[in-house]
């Protein structure tokens, strides 16, 4: 036994006075080689992904603007890649619970999460409350799609343009009831950007979801709704809505007579967006692989046509790029918050 234990110790001393041969420059090649191994390792994973289904978590019920968006990219990642990508609808807390179940999955490129609008509003309305950081645990993928808000009034409603409801509004500060699917939504956030850059003042009721706020809207029982115009356009064209502006900085293709809210109101632009995003950790070859098919998909025109007459614009991005809008949204919404003193139902 002795012997034994002598013998493995004068061989690992000769093994270790072999590697105190070797020079510099040897290590250093030996460095550079063991980094290569690595980098072809990593390249060949990205060239086998993926080799089983890919699972798109929405935070959102299915039939919504984001289940729409994510069911229409998958369909076309399926294609693309030859592998089944089921979109899975994990609604809860303004998606919050999606999110969390994207954060804790494997950094493996199979679980991507749909993130949005939503997402960079929570990161400050829930702050140290949530169980996750979303700008440090979340890594950005790619765009898909920008869609503005509508300005919607009931048609009895006397204002019938911008202008008219912003001297309405000052006329009777705090009488203009302002609907929103829910505290700290978007189209809630939209409008109490509006209300501080317009300056008036108006009354927020929160519902619990769009349907009952239209509801109320419909009757007159509301006067004024900022909600994605997916939700309202076949009730504007129908004439049960009248639409006095969008939110983004250009019109929107699917109502092109209604002026966009910044002609009167300069710099005001709050749009509702959605994206993919995957586990921090992700391979970057595998997140750059997915950028390049969903760009691809964004690309094509049919795509773009689906979702230009659901009121949007494609929104393609490189990974950077999508982080540095997520950034600055995260911002842009924060200050809202904090003005407008918002807390989470």
């Amino acid at each position: 036994m002795a012997q034994a234990v002598a013998s493995r110790q004068q061989a690992g001393s000769a093994a270790f006075q072999r590697i105190g041969k070797f020079s510099r420059r040897e290590l250093l090649h030996l460095a550079s080689y063991a980094a290569g191994l690595a980098a072809v390792s990593r390249a060949a994973f990205a060239d086998t992904y993926p080799s089983r289904p890919i699972r798109i978590l929405v935070g959102f019920p299915a039939g919504g603007t984001p289940d729409l968006l994510a069911r229409m990219i998958g369909q076309r990642l399926q294609e693309r890649f030859g592998q089944p990508v089921i979109v899975e609808d994990r609604p809860g807390a303004s998606s919050n619970v999606a999110t969390e179940a994207v954060v804790r999955s494997a950094a493996d490129g199979y679980t991507l999460l749909s993130v949005g609008s939503p997402n960079v509003i929570n990161a400050t309305l829930y702050g140290s409350s949530l169980n996750y950081n979303f700008m440090r645990d979340i890594a950005p993928v790619a765009g898909t799609a920008s869609l503005p808000d509508i300005v919607v009034v009931n048609p009895d409603f006397p204002a019938k343009t911008i202008p008219e409801f912003i001297a309405y509004a000052k006329a009777n500060p705090g009488k203009v009831a302002m609907a929103s699917a829910g505290n700290g939504t978007s189209g809630h956030m939209a409008g109490e950007l509006f209300k501080m850059m317009a300056g008036i003042d108006m009354l927020h009721v929160a519902y619990r979801g769009g349907p009952p706020a239209v509801t109320d809207l419909l009757a007159g029982r509301v006067q004024v709704l900022f909600d994605v115009v997916t939700n309202s356009l076949e009730l504007i064209r129908a004439g049960k809505l009248r639409a006095l502006a969008v939110t983004s900085t250009e019109r929107c293709r699917a109502l092109p007579d209604v002026p966009v809210a910044a002609e009167f109101v300069p710099g005001y632009e709050a749009t509702y967006w959605t994206g993919f995003g995957a586990p921090k950790g992700v391979p970057a070859d595998i997140v750059d692989k997915l950028n390049r098919e969903i760009n691809t998909a964004l690309a094509d025109a049919a795509l773009k046509a689906r979702i230009a007459d659901m009121g949007g614009t494609a929104l393609a991005f490189s990974p950077s790029e999508f982080g540095k809008f997520i950034g600055d949204e995260t911002d842009k919404w924060a200050k809202v918050i904090h003005s407008a003193a918002i807390k989470a139902d």
